[in-house]
């Protein structure tokens, strides 16, 4: 029976992925920038579809998974938000215009899909090492809350030229380059051939800076449950909605200037959690780490409302994924 109905929530996940997306495709299909309004109301249906989703996982795993699944969705969400910078520093170094980059976005994401379910598999199946694996995740979890925490506290502002990273030169030496823009073209005819466009370029920067992102947010959701559905499916559920939030959150997350204290704060539970339970010392429940979660997100939110101060510049160097 569990393997039913671990087929079926399979289909119907994979179902609405390929539905939504679908959609979100159509109803953007026009080359022009993503209105606030617009991005708000896909943020909102990406969110609610992902409740919605959390409701069919109480129904037919129960509370629990449906809190680990939250926990999991929420974390993840919270890291994919302090990300946007880099996401805007290769937008610029590659002067895209607004209504291009949904587009570049939204493959960016199709690729990221992929991608998760490889981190995510390799990830689960060190489970299989033993004990000292979790103890492993959690302490690369502290890591990256310390990083995290120095690239704050160091408050570098330098623009990264991502034109010249390595996977671009990589890619010009493989590929041939046509090196203007070509409207919304990935790929362009230069006389009997097909060339790749800058756009494509950026596409690759986003490609690599998701996978590098991978490192610090698979081992946090590994850290809050084991179970390798939950992980992929909170996973693809809170980066599906990125690309609208990043539209939405481009101008407000230069206010949500404690959002970053906050998800140190969550790492470091997620990672003193993780090897509590290793060395048998106590267990937390799912429902707690929902709560521990959600509640660091709402706290950041608010003391950047209530205690704001200078507004973050558009471009920084912090935890920027694909430095030379």
């Amino acid at each position: 029976m569990m393997n039913n109905i671990d087929l079926l929530s399979a289909a119907i996940f994979i179902v609405i992925v390929i539905m939504f997306l679908i959609i979100d495709l159509k109803s953007h299909s026009e080359d022009k920038p993503i209105s606030l309004k617009n991005a708000a109301i896909w943020s909102a249906i990406w969110v609610a579809v992902s409740l919605a989703f959390a409701v069919y996982v109480a129904y037919t795993r129960g509370t629990e998974q449906m809190s680990l699944f939250l926990a999991g969705y929420f974390l993840e969400k919270s890291l994919a938000i302090d990300n946007l910078f880099v996401f805007m520093a290769i937008f610029a170094s590659f002067s895209i215009a607004d209504k291009y980059q949904h587009r570049v976005l939204y493959y960016g994401i199709i690729g990221a899909i992929i991608m998760r379910f490889v981190f995510i598999a390799a990830g689960t199946s060190l489970l299989w090492l033993g004990e000292w694996v979790l103890a492993l995740f959690g302490l690369f979890v502290l890591w990256t809350a310390w990083k995290i925490w120095q690239n704050m506290k160091q408050g570098k502002e330098e623009i990264t030229d991502y034109t010249n990273h390595w996977s671009v030169r990589y890619t010009k030496r493989v590929l041939p380059v046509h090196t203007k823009l070509e409207g919304h073209k990935f790929l362009t005819k230069v006389g009997d051939s097909l060339a790749v466009t800058p756009l494509f370029l950026c596409l690759v920067c986003i490609e690599v800076a998701d996978v590098m992102f991978a490192f610090d947010s698979v081992p946090a959701v590994i850290a809050v449950t084991r179970v390798p559905f939950l992980i992929y499916t909170s996973n693809i559920f809170a980066i599906l909605g990125l690309r609208s939030l990043y539209f939405l959150l481009s101008a407000a997350k230069r206010r949500l200037i404690h959002l970053e204290k906050a998800v140190i704060g969550i790492l470091v539970y997620i990672g003193v959690k993780m090897l509590l339970g290793v060395c048998g010392i106590c267990h937390i429940s799912a429902m707690v780490s929902l709560f521990v979660v959600l509640g660091g997100l709402l706290i950041g939110v608010l003391t950047s409302l209530v205690f704001p101060s200078k507004p973050l510049p558009l471009k920084r160097e912090s935890r920027s994924p694909i430095k030379e």
